[in-house]
């Protein structure tokens, strides 16, 4: 099995930065594609970002983009997402995930192992 532990949520004023990270463990291979989703209170989990073994390529949400970054360090089997000028529309649980299994890449059906979550809370 796969273990993901995501860190670095909380909370942060619109127009501020968070960096989050995801680290993984056990049977983790860095062939795995990884990503993120979020889920706002009465809300559909929601996909944000992915990349690609390799961490050449990566997918962004519309919303998101120009804003958010995902990258990996495979040497340390870990992904992150920094986040820059948040608004209070990005407020959410975020999920780590690892393993693509299917297609489209932003069903979280398609995804195999996933994190806790860790809360992010951006106040205006």
């Amino acid at each position: 099995q796969v273990q993901l532990v995501e860190s670095g949520g909380g909370l942060v004023q619109a127009g501020g930065s968070l960096r989050l990270s995801c680290a993984a463990s056990g049977q983790f291979n860095t062939n795995y594609y990884m990503g993120w989703f979020r889920q706002a209170p009465g809300k559909e989990r929601e996909f944000v970002a992915a990349v690609t073994r390799s961490g050449s390529t990566t997918y962004y949400r519309d919303s998101v983009k120009g804003r958010f970054t995902i990258a990996r360090d495979n040497a340390k089997n870990t992904v992150y997402l920094q986040m820059n000028s948040l608004k209070p529309e990005d407020t959410a649980v975020y999920y780590c995930t690892a393993q693509l299994i299917g297609s489209p890449y932003y069903y979280t059906a398609n995804w195999r192992f996933w994190g806790q979550g860790t809360q992010v809370t951006v106040s205006s």
